[in-house]
């Protein structure tokens, strides 16, 4: 039942995404001359060019990707991007049948271009990494970059997903009338949609790994242990310079703590540390002790 429940608030999150993403196309993109990154960006072209709507064209190029996803790869993958795929579809024809434009974002009456792409890139990377998050996808280029992933591992996908983002921007030169402006704001787009989505994937996974080599290890730890709530990892080492025994100390605490770490090593005079990112921690290191 706890199970059901999961999936159930999973595509609940998912379909809340790909509404959220339409009604940012709606706001921020449609209105303004520009197109964001992926298969996404090319139906905004072809919709601009031709009228084909997008909603139409993202299901058309999607349906057939996720079938052989669902038959090569992960069923539970392919049905939940499938309802991005749909939700986003829906959404944003629906929203074609309201008037949005009272609140929709122009950048041809004098307001920032730039405003637009930040702020759809936003949206974007924050739907995209949350619809991760919950194992699915928005489509396109993911479910291209899985599918090649399983019969070719070594290549490079991130290569070859900047490689498309770049088509989209050099085509967008050409789209909207021979301008530069529409290409830099794809990159700005893009870059946006980067950062967010690796922020959502990895922020609340991040932590700070202190090593610190000491004499005075078992007050240290305790220390530790006592004000930050976690613990420690004793490693025996030996000073190369004096020979004299001493040893290292590895904890990883979170971001917040790492001044209060210092503050803690400062009653430890003689004791040296160093500091580096973690950039994901995996099992039992929120759970206060």
């Amino acid at each position: 039942m706890k199970r059901y429940a999961a999936s159930l608030r999973s595509y609940a999150v998912i379909v809340l995404c790909a509404v959220l993403s339409a009604l940012s196309y709606h706001i921020f993109v449609l209105q303004n001359a520009f197109a964001p990154s992926g298969i996404n960006g090319l139906a905004t072209m072809v919709q601009y060019a031709f009228g084909f709507r997008i909603g139409y064209m993202n299901l058309l190029v999607n349906l057939p990707l996720l079938l052989l996803a669902f038959f090569r790869l992960d069923r539970r993958f392919a049905l939940r991007s499938g309802a991005y795929v749909v939700a986003f579809s829906g959404a944003i024809l629906l929203f074609e049948q309201f008037d949005l434009s009272f609140f929709a974002y122009h950048t041809d009456n004098g307001t920032s271009t730039l405003l637009a792409p930040v702020a759809a890139g936003v949206v974007g990377g924050f739907t995209a990494g949350l619809t991760l998050k919950h194992l699915g996808s928005t489509g396109g280029t993911d479910v291209i970059a899985a599918l090649l992933r399983r019969r070719k591992p070594y290549i490079d996908l991130v290569w070859m997903i900047f490689g498309l983002n770049i088509v989209v921007a050099v085509l967008s030169y050409f789209v909207y009338g021979y301008r530069l402006e529409p290409v830099l704001l794809c990159i700005v787009y893009c870059f946006i949609v980067g950062r967010v989505s690796n922020s959502i994937l990895q922020g609340g996974k991040e932590a700070v790994k202190f090593e610190v080599v000491t004499e005075q290890a078992e007050e240290l730890s305790q220390r530790l242990i006592r004000d930050l709530r976690h613990t420690v990892t004793v490693i025996p080492a030996t000073g190369m310079y004096t020979h004299r025994g001493k040893e290292v100390l590895i904890c990883v605490v979170n971001k917040h703590q790492v001044v209060a770490f210092q503050n803690v090593l400062q009653d430890f005079p003689g004791s040296f540390a160093y500091i580096s990112t973690v950039r994901e921690t995996v099992g039992n290191f929120k759970k206060v002790m």
